[in-house]
């Protein structure tokens, strides 16, 4: 029996970022994981090897579409599924064998396998149990799915499963149009598929500001995507070579039925905490599922802590490695701190989307008093000599203060982009610190300078 000061339940990026965090504040530590690597579900079949489809297949679309506009003549590439399958897979191992090298780095002790608490303080793994002072929970989450529809993983596939199809599908739907939807929805139609989005709410991507919403959809049906909103999937029928997808609309009740080669179900994930042993422990749980927890990440039972998709907020990478240190810190006995106004969200789609803050609906809803300023990449020079000149920037900014609360971006390098906005909202600059601090021309981000200056005087370009 090893004992530790504190053991981390999951190696994805929350849990291996908090042991990595615990280990450097000279912590005895130890991560619990039972997958063969590291990384969670975001560098095994997640983030990671979305992000390399969707670069390889925007290579592809560029190929087909803008390479002669640039004087590169020839034909077109042509598609080797087993090839960009086996380049997905080096990105993967060359990640994870990464995190193995900062375990051992950092000397934390990998305990493969996966775990439960048979009391405070215990950790079983396998016939093993382990002393830990302080245990921290970061299990992550798993898709979830609609009543009735059975994932098999080959016709009715959930986030993981469409990663690895066998062959591209002719025909796909998606159900479901937040993120994972439509990133891996994106992905199928630049490699020729035909896909329908079938989303029971009548916008898509849930949650975001409005006119993104609007604008957004309108781009990805120029690219091929085809909606069906305001419908609610009533059944999935999976047949030898194909399914047939069965919805209702809202609107009048009308039935209708889709046929596909291949089903994507992303309705979004729930969190993963089955064989922890919770519920004899006497954990304190939401109505959702997740551990409750209070301001300093600790749970209803003293030493236990829990961060990331687990837990209340968005189900981020980037949120969970923020609670991750934060939590490490804490048992630390230093102060961990994680800003839940500040944190980004990215859709890898071509244009991306990101957002932070507030929307223009949330402070309407609050009855705030604001401005925005918004600035198109048409009048961004950069933009428009890479063929990428769709979208905008739009910030929101207090109408009294001129202090920054929100920012949208739909548009080249977007996820990169809104991090200037992130460090200027942490700092609670306003728009005319962002609009009176140069940027290099010509790049993306004198868009969100021009964005900036509309907040006040009026941007130069527009």
């Amino acid at each position: 029996m090893a004992s530790y000061d504190v053991i981390v339940i999951g190696g994805g990026p929350g849990g291996y970022v908090a042991a990595i965090r615990a280990a450097q504040l000279g912590l005895k530590t130890a991560c619990v994981e039972g997958r063969e690597a590291l990384g969670g579900t975001c560098l095994n079949v997640g983030c990671i090897p979305s992000k390399t489809l969707l670069h390889a297949t925007h290579q592809l679309h560029e190929a087909e579409h803008n390479f002669t506009k640039m004087g590169l003549m020839g034909k077109s590439p042509s598609v080797d599924w087993k090839q960009m399958q086996a380049y997905k897979g080096d990105v993967i191992d060359g990640n994870t064998k990464g995190i193995e090298f900062l375990f051992k780095k950092n000397k934390v002790d990998w305990i493969k396998g996966w775990a439960s608490i048979p009391a405070a303080g215990q950790v079983k793994v396998g016939d093993d149990v382990h002393e830990a002072k302080n245990i921290i929970i970061a299990s992550g989450s798993v898709p979830s799915t609609l009543p009735g529809i059975e994932i098999d993983e080959k016709i009715v596939v959930s986030s993981t499963g469409v990663l690895s199809l066998a062959k591209p599908p002719k025909k796909l739907a998606v159900i479901g149009a937040g993120v994972i939807g439509l990133e891996l929805g994106s992905v199928y139609a630049r490699l020729g598929a035909e896909v329908t989005v079938i989303e029971f709410l009548d916008a898509i991507t849930p949650g975001m500001d409005a006119e993104i919403q609007k604008t957004f959809q309108r781009t990805l049906k120029k690219q091929g995507l085809n909606f069906v909103m305001g419908a609610a999937v009533q059944s999935v029928e999976a047949m030898k070579t194909k399914a047939k997808v069965t919805y209702k609309r809202r609107k009048d009740d009308s039935e209708h039925t889709l046929d596909a080669d291949v089903v994507l179900v992303a309705t979004g994930r729930k969190p993963y905490t089955e064989g922890l042993g919770l519920d004899a422990l006497g954990m304190e749980m939401t109505k959702r599922g997740q551990i409750k927890t209070d301001a300093h990440w600790q749970t209803s039972v003293p030493g236990i802590y829990a961060i990331g998709d687990v837990i209340e907020g968005p189900m981020l990478a980037h949120k969970a490695e923020d609670e991750g240190m934060a939590a490490a810190e804490v048992i630390a006995g230093k102060h961990g701190h994680v800003n839940y106004d500040v944190i980004p969200g990215v859709i890898y789609t071509h244009p991306e989307v990101a957002n932070v803050g507030k929307t223009e609906e949330n402070l309407k809803d609050e009855g705030r008093a604001y401005k925005v300023g918004k600035f198109s990449f048409m009048g961004n020079g950069r933009a428009k000599a890479n063929f990428a000149a769709d979208g905008f920037v739009k910030i929101l900014a207090d109408a009294e203060t001129d202090r920054i609360l929100g920012a949208h971006i739909m548009g080249p390098a977007a996820g990169d982009l809104i991090h200037e906005i992130c460090v200027a909202m942490e700092f609670g600059a306003s728009a005319e610190d962002l609009a009176l601090t140069c940027h290099a021309h010509p790049t993306y981000s004198e868009a969100v300078r021009e964005a900036a200056l509309a907040c006040g005087d009026g941007a130069i370009h527009a």
